[in-house]
């Protein structure tokens, strides 16, 4: 098939894609899911770094872990890292824009699914992981019982606390019309997360470990397991399967 031909079948695919849960999201336009990388070159290398020493140090003590399908996995920038420390990934998004331009670095299985409504069987992956992306969920509940259900041993979140500098900043610039990315997000702290979990798994057999980072430079630790920093990493390990 002609590059022509593809980029007009996919303009068709996605000249309706606007909104998403009856909301416009900022991943569904093309001037801020082309440059999505760029912000993670830039001012936020650092923290990025950070991050994932957080997540690998929680996801690694799991050694069932072999395989991972990572909602909303944009433009995989994570998504190839699970690959650079040994877990087979597997991407998806709601946003065919970020599947893209995730297509473009990622080589491996990319899917267009809604995460409230995950299109595979029951234990497919070992674990599912949420990068930067739970906050944007309309069904959080229903989003983690999907999960439980398809990730055979549990998950792990990458998410932004609600209490950060960083989101009060942010907030406050949304009011001056300068920063669409968090408009329709609903962050949490460690334990509103946790008692989401909770709610989700009644009935199962688990544990959580949690850990936060995206403290100053000049702080003289960068990771904890107290809830203050912009970020922090939680694991769930699923305890009542062999």
């Amino acid at each position: 098939m002609s590059n022509k031909l593809q980029k007009k079948k996919f303009e068709l695919a996605t000249k309706k894609l606007e909104q998403w849960q009856d909301r416009e999201e900022w991943f569904f336009n093309r001037e801020h899911t082309e440059v999505y990388e760029d912000y993670y070159e830039g001012r936020y290398k650092r923290a990025e770094v950070w991050q994932k020493k957080v997540l690998a140090k929680l996801i690694q003590k799991d050694e069932r872990i072999e395989t991972l399908l990572e909602y909303g996995c944009g433009t995989t920038r994570f998504t190839r890292w699970w690959q650079e420390i040994g877990i087979e990934a597997t991407g998806a998004d709601i946003s065919p824009f970020m599947l893209g331009e995730g297509n473009k670095h990622f080589d491996g299985d990319l899917v267009w699914a809604d995460s409230h409504h995950m299109p595979f069987k029951n234990n497919t992956f070992d674990a599912l992981a949420f990068i930067a992306t739970f906050a944007y969920y309309d069904d959080p509940i229903k989003v983690i019982r999907e999960a439980v259900r398809v990730g055979k041993y549990g998950m792990i979140f990458g998410i932004m606390n609600r209490n950060s500098t960083k989101v009060m900043r942010r907030r406050v610039q949304e009011v001056f019309g300068a920063n669409p990315y968090y408009e329709t997000a609903n962050f949490y702290t460690p334990n509103k997360l946790i008692n989401t979990i909770h709610e989700a798994l009644e009935g199962r057999l688990y544990e959580i470990e949690w850990t936060a980072t995206g403290l100053p430079k000049w702080f003289p630790v960068q990771r904890w397991g107290l809830p203050i920093g912009d970020f922090f990493g939680l694991h769930v390990k699923l305890t009542d399967v062999e």
